[in-house]
């Protein structure tokens, strides 16, 4: 197809994720924005311009663009065996990848259950939460508590631990029996916020509440992101999963550490928890396992939790067609052999405080009110009054987050994300391979971009 033979395509055919496809429509609708190329840490449209991916695709491109070891590693396993399902079978690079999760996976997480995405893998942590208790004698643990204004994911199950009212609403009922506790967005603490120690403690706190406000006979499992993605990157507080920790092993409540996005050198380790010193009873994970160039996800079990499965005629009855899919799982042993080679979480380990410093540069911009986050993981957050931290209205909002500043950053040639799905955000997770030479364009557009929109207030 050319050019214009796509365009219509894309507006007559194309159903694309959470768009807002009537800005798209109608004889004076906007072009949809074609990606046809990558390179790096850059992506390219079909007109040939150019854009820092300050976004990594969506958290999942950790190697950049372009790698032709993976494109090869997944060509080669598809010319020696293109599928094979993992239902009472397996295949060697599902297995070895399994093996290699589980050496790398905190504790004595050693069972890898794989998906083809991150939503899968929510769901398959809760309903083997579910079945786990039923088969020890705890039936009726099954109720789940996650955090506000925290994403899960779009599944029934997973969409009902999310904690985001308006992306539920239009699907209600959902699954019953999930709670919600505060997350731990320090720069708006209803108390402690002069304290992040005793911030942290009190927000831990709130799961134990939340626990015996259910029965702890009921409630089944904890979902926590290491750092929570919606609402802007906020990273845990001293001591808040230490305490998490404590309240899951009083309660017999399994905690979940919801690794979509952080795992896989996003914070500059493997997984989340090994930065923050936890140990989880259940990872799960996907994007970054494969930086992106083939579907994949897991849930990283105990062995805890595997050993009802391994008595008798026990089976854990769930399961993905494409989960551990052979392409997928070779592309993803070549993308963890190639973190090793090029020591990529020590890259993102020595270069986040200057990641950090960079972005702190706009804090000098009347309208940002706050930067956060940690390793190549950060929010934005956008205020009125920096002073008051007076946040803008819906009808604000959508005039200057959606209605300019996104659209802006992206034709000034960095692509990212704006989001309100909490307080108004600019969210950054570029490509673990960044450098200085990337802080710096994406300070420059954003700076030149904030400035303009700070001048619409």
């Amino acid at each position: 197809m050319d050019a214009v033979e796509l365009q219509h395509a894309a507006k007559n055919n194309l159903w694309m994720h959470f768009t807002r496809h009537g800005s798209y429509g109608g004889p004076h609708g906007a072009d949809v924005p074609v990606i046809v190329r990558g390179e790096g840490a850059y992506i390219f449209d079909d007109k040939g311009k150019r854009y820092l991916d300050a976004l990594a695709g969506l958290f999942v491109s950790q190697l950049g663009h372009g790698r032709t070891e993976l494109a090869e590693a997944g060509a080669a396993q598809a010319r020696e065996l293109a599928f094979m399902p993992l239902w009472s079978y397996a295949h060697p690079s599902a297995i070895e990848l399994a093996h290699k999760v589980a050496q790398a996976a905190p504790g004595d997480l050693n069972r890898v259950f794989f998906t083809s995405g991150g939503g899968e893998a929510v769901e398959t942590a809760w309903k083997l939460a579910k079945n786990y208790f039923k088969l020890t004698g705890k039936p009726m643990k099954h109720k789940v508590i996650s955090r506000a204004i925290a994403y899960h994911g779009t599944t029934q199950g997973a969409l009902s631990i999310t904690g985001l009212p308006l992306l539920k609403q239009q699907f209600e009922p959902l699954v019953p029996s999930t709670f919600r506790v505060p997350n731990t967005n320090i720069y708006r603490a209803p108390i402690h916020g002069d304290d992040p120690e005793a911030f942290g403690r009190w927000a831990a706190d709130q799961i134990a509440v939340a626990i015996e406000n259910e029965g702890p006979d009921t409630v089944a499992a904890v979902f926590l992101e290491p750092v929570q993605n919606a609402g802007g990157c906020f990273p845990p507080p001293p001591g808040y999963f230490q305490r998490v920790r404590e309240i899951c092993d009083e309660y017999d409540v399994l905690l979940v550490s919801d690794e979509v996005i952080c795992a896989f050198g996003r914070l500059g380790y493997l997984f989340g928890a090994e930065r923050y010193g936890y140990q989880p009873d259940m990872i799960t994970c996907a994007k970054g396992i494969t930086s992106g160039y083939a579907p994949l996800g897991a849930m990283i079990a105990s062995d805890r939790l595997m050993e009802p499965f391994l008595q008798g005629g026990e089976m854990f009855a769930h399961g993905y067609t494409f989960g551990g899919h052979p392409v997928s799982t070779a592309v993803a042993l070549r993308n963890l052999q190639l973190f090793e080679e090029e020591k990529v979480l020590e890259n993102v380990r020595d270069n986040e405080g200057a990641f950090r410093a960079t972005l702190e540069r706009l804090k000098d911009l009347p309208i940002v009110g706050d930067v956060r986050g940690d390793g190549y993981f950060y929010g934005i957050e956008l205020v009125k009054d920096k002073h008051t931290k007076e946040t803008f209205t819906d009808e604000e909002c959508e005039r200057l987050l959606f209605g300019f500043v996104s659209k802006q950053l992206f034709a000034e040639g960095l692509y990212c994300r704006a989001d309100d799905r909490g307080d108004p955000v600019v969210q950054l997770a570029p490509p673990l391979i960044c450098d200085q030479t990337h802080f710096d364009e994406i300070e420059q557009i954003m700076r030149n971009v904030l400035e303009k929109a700070g001048q619409m207030l």
